[in-house]
């Protein structure tokens, strides 16, 4: 540690002092191992029998191309059938909800402003240049290093909407900012510095970066950052806190696991991963269970991505990756902000999960139905997001009971041992704080937080069991991970088991199945964190409709396009209306 660093430390005034280090960030959006032999399935959009329906709801020239804002690739057939391909976005925007007041800041290299299909609804009071400290976030624009991850991020949430350039931002009258801040070197302040600029303004946050996704980092959020974190949440929206959507890794080509990024691990952040076209867990998505959601992106080679605005006023349809489904998720909620002010960040979480589909991504592996009768998979968190859905619970939603916490220590306290072939089991004996002001009946985010030696990080696996016996990994094995220093105090995240009841015996199994055989270490000092409410989300005791769920044969909780003329009237959409009114109207006609 430098001399200056630890002299500040030594003098009793100083509450803390550190050395900024550079760290290692990557965009999601950019893939440099693009899999043009993926496995996974395709049917291709224009085919014998298959004529796309002419379904102009915008004249914007990309529009036809935004199939996860409305699908077009469907026969005459399967149109009359309820739709599960897209967002559903074109019924909230029938009911004049559009995003409008909701302010959303992409944290990312730069945002060109000045684009032709951006310009309209820029908002300099939330935007910066945090590498160099002025308000001017536009992009750099040298080649081979040219920065238009952001402005492709920002086109897909506030791309304006019948001007004939490029495509529809998902919530197309939001006001959008750039906060350039991946633009030379990073540290903790630059980020904690993105992440808490304009907490007073900024609505939503969305970030489609985090640590390599190379199957060996494993990196979290510095002290600053953390702290800007929480005071977001603390100060942001009034004292109902700034909404922070992260997307969720592009490691999976490399074994990579969502669990080693603390970003995605963050209770304060909604982890958003990736479906493709057909419906398929892309080959670049990361597992872990802390992915709360999912929206589309690109997928198998074939598979057509997302279309966005580019650098130099273009337009782009190949914005792919985790990347590209953070912002889907950002405009969907910003929909539902516009709807509803006052919901809280807690309130936001439990309006994704509750409204999130399982059916459109059912047949792939990985779905179980946790105790509280929620469908939870590591790959896609509760499900789709279906922005209808959201937007109509958000109306007339009934706010989240106060968060509490309550901490469980290992039953055994002593330094375990665990070896290649000798799996170590360490268990919690969980009450719920019974008793106490802080007794939790109903879970919300569960924590276990560590401290682990071991010879061969990447070969350690984890698993944690509910009392309920609902079962998730926290940690798969990471061939490329040789690291030799374990996980020092690091917090595993899961949203599994949602809901549940957290009285009774919970387990982490720890397991070293790959080797080699000489692997050996030892865990200390794990204790579970829980984070729930005394009373239960009014959702799991008064359904209004079951989202989250298997569709029934001929169930149509998804709004059905009958033709051309029904798809949108822009004349809905007056400046001044009162939208909780026309949902209302929506409901009872």
């Amino acid at each position: 540690m430098p001399y200056a660093v630890n002299n500040l430390r030594s003098r009793a005034k100083i509450l803390w002092a550190d050395q900024q280090r550079s760290v290692r960030r990557t965009k999601r959006g950019y893939l440099d191992d693009l899999d043009p032999f993926s496995i996974e399935d395709f049917t291709p959009a224009a085919q014998p029998g298959r004529r796309k329906l002419s379904q102009r709801a915008f004249n914007d020239e990309l529009w036809d191309q935004e199939w996860y804002l409305l699908d077009q690739g469907k026969t005459e057939a399967e149109a009359a059938q309820p739709r599960t391909i897209d967002l559903n976005v074109l019924p909230v925007y029938k009911l004049g909800v559009t995003g409008r007041g909701v302010r959303i800041a992409v944290l990312d290299d730069g945002l060109e402003y000045t684009h032709e299909d951006l310009r309209a609804n820029y908002d300099p009071e939330i935007s910066y240049d945090v590498t160099d400290r002025d308000e001017d976030p536009m992009p750099r624009y040298e080649e081979p290093e040219a920065n238009g991850h952001g402005t492709r991020c920002a086109g897909e949430i506030a791309m304006e909407a019948d001007n004939r350039k490029c495509g529809v931002g998902v919530a197309f009258e939001a006001s959008i900012g750039g906060i350039k801040m991946l633009d030379g070197i990073v540290n903790d302040r630059i980020e904690a510095e993105a992440l808490g600029y304009r907490v007073d303004l900024v609505d939503i946050y969305t970030a489609s970066w985090g640590p390599p996704d190379d199957g060996k980092s494993l990196d979290t959020p510095g002290r600053l950052a953390s702290e800007a974190l929480e005071r977001g949440i603390r100060e942001g929206r009034d004292g109902r806190g700034s909404i922070y959507v992260w997307a969720s890794g592009n490691g999976g080509s490399k074994n990579d696991d969502c669990g080693c990024d603390g970003y995605v691990g963050s209770i304060y952040t909604i982890a958003i991963g990736s479906a493709s076209q057909t419906g398929n867990f892309p080959w670049y998505g990361e597992m872990c269970p802390a992915n709360l959601a999912t929206t589309y992106s690109g997928g198998a080679f074939q598979d057509q991505m997302i279309a966005t605005t580019d650098l130099k006023n273009s337009c782009t349809t190949s914005h792919t990756g985790t990347s590209a489904s953070a912002p889907l998720a950002a405009g969907i909620l910003a929909l539902a902000l516009q709807v509803n002010k006052n919901l809280t960040w807690r309130d936001v979480q439990h309006l994704v999960i509750y409204t999130s589909k399982h059916d459109p991504l059912k047949n792939n592996p990985g779905w179980f139905r946790n105790a509280a009768g929620l469908w939870f998979n590591p790959r896609f968190g509760f499900g789709l997001m279906d922005a209808h859905s959201l937007v109509l619970a958000s109306s007339n939603w009934t706010s989240v009971s106060e968060k509490l916490i309550c901490q469980v220590p290992a039953a055994v306290w002593a330094v375990r041992e665990v070896s290649y072939g000798l799996p170590l089991r360490v268990q919690f004996e969980a009450d719920g704080c019974a008793g106490v002001a802080n007794e939790i009946h109903y879970l919300e985010h569960v924590q276990v937080e560590t401290n682990v030696e071991y010879t061969l990080r990447g070969a350690l696996q984890m698993h944690l069991t509910a009392p309920s016996g609902t079962r998730v990994q926290l940690l798969g094995t990471r061939q490329l991970d040789d690291s030799t220093d374990g996980f020092i105090k690091w917090k595993f995240m899961s949203v599994a088991t949602w809901g549940e009841d957290p009285k009774g015996t919970w387990s982490l199994d720890v397991t070293d199945e790959a080797g080699p055989m000489n692997n050996t270490g030892i865990i200390r000092d794990s204790k579970l964190i829980l984070h729930g409410t005394q009373d239960p989300p009014f959702y799991l005791i008064e359904t209004l409709h079951d989202c989250n769920k298997v569709l029934d044969e001929g169930d149509k909780l998804n709004y059905v396009i009958e033709d051309e003329s029904n798809l949108l009237d822009k004349s809905e959409f007056p400046k001044n209306h009162s939208v909780f009114d026309e949902i209302v109207r929506f409901l009872l006609s």
